[in-house]
């Protein structure tokens, strides 16, 4: 599977070639990439109002307000890169992982688990994050 290497809003983002094949590829890359800068109003546009946030072994978090509050608080530092390994979706469900390195060389391995209100519609109501700090 070819990568693809380039800069958006500020990031490194290195993913597999094929994320822009399916719309729901696309929303959760563009996902992935807004919640590593924070960019509120896109996570606001692809999220329910009432989303459940669920980051295991650490906090569970109920609406969209509280989850942005968490994002802010626990991305203290910036993320400078964001390699996307695996985008893979199936009607209303979807998974994402990879890493996250931050401008202190801090990497974290991720896995998210997304739960859309449908198969037709890009909105997410749950997120499931599984989150590792790597040595």
């Amino acid at each position: 599977m070819k990568k693809v290497y380039g800069e958006e809003k500020g990031i490194k983002v290195i993913s597999p070639s094929d994320c822009g094949n399916a719309p729901k590829k696309k929303v959760l890359k563009d996902l992935l990439i807004a919640l590593a800068v924070k960019d509120i109003p896109f996570i606001n546009e692809y999220t329910k109002e009432d989303i459940r946030w669920d980051i295991v072994n650490d906090i569970t978090v109920q609406g969209r307000e509280q989850a942005i509050e968490v994002l802010e608080k626990s991305m203290s530092s910036s993320v400078m890169e964001l390699n996307i390994h695996n985008i893979i979706t199936h009607g209303k469900t979807a998974s994402a992982n990879g890493t996250f390195k931050f401008e202190n060389n801090k990497v974290y391995a991720f896995c998210n688990v997304f739960n859309f209100v449908s198969a037709g519609k890009n909105i997410i109501k749950e997120i499931t994050s599984y989150i590792i700090q790597l040595d």
